[in-house]
């Protein structure tokens, strides 16, 4: 009998993991990344078999000693982590700053915006003119490199220039493509937008 109850046991284990709802200590979210609408705009579905699963958004064990509500960016594993509390993190894959434009500090949402504009910085003009055309921004949509949502982040010295924020690129995720800013997929830039508080705290290792 006791042989029989580990035998189902380990089937369900197996079979848990193949299905890929869950991970160690809470729950994958795979399902989440389906066509959606999204004040009036309609957002694609995402081809997440085309993404690693471990950049899929996953609720997973985390101690940290941070406060629920902050946001932990491990820029060398490209993820995001959101603290819950109690161990736990909404951990999400994100694309980060290229060679040369990496950073890392302590921050704090300073503003959140839905569909916003985009504004490429002089210094991004400069070394892309063909840009120049938005220097007075670029209308939101879903060819906007801020995506669905932005989070501005700002520390002692105002605005960083840095966001957090979606991307209609989804195969970048995983990958340091950016000019330092995070990027996440769209339906998880909403997910973690509805989630954060404007104040949270960012720490960006």
């Amino acid at each position: 009998m006791r042989l029989k109850s580990i035998a189902i046991l380990a089937a369900l284990a197996l079979s848990t993991a193949i299905s890929g709802c869950s991970t160690i200590g809470g729950q994958m979210f795979t399902n989440n990344y389906g066509a959606m609408t999204d004040a009036g705009y309609q957002l694609p579905r995402i081809p997440i078999e085309k993404v690693p699963a471990r950049y899929h958004r996953q609720e997973v064990r985390y101690d940290s000693s941070e406060k629920p509500g902050t946001i932990i960016v491990d820029t060398q594993n490209k993820f995001l982590y959101f603290i819950e509390g109690d161990g736990m993190a909404m951990r999400y894959g994100i694309g980060v700053g290229r060679e040369g434009f990496e950073w890392h500090g302590t921050a704090h949402i300073a503003l959140k915006r839905e569909w916003p504009t985009w504004t490429p910085p002089a210094p991004m003009i400069k070394r892309q003119p063909e840009l120049a055309k938005f220097a007075g921004g670029m209308e939101p949509g879903l060819k906007n490199p801020l995506g669905a949502r932005a989070m501005y982040l700002f520390n002692k010295g105002g605005d960083m220039g840095y966001r957090l924020h979606g991307s209609p690129e989804w195969f970048s995720i995983g990958k340091a493509m950016s000019s330092g800013c995070i990027r996440l997929m769209n339906q998880d830039i909403i997910d973690l937008y509805d989630r954060t508080s404007v104040g949270a705290k960012v720490i960006v290792m």
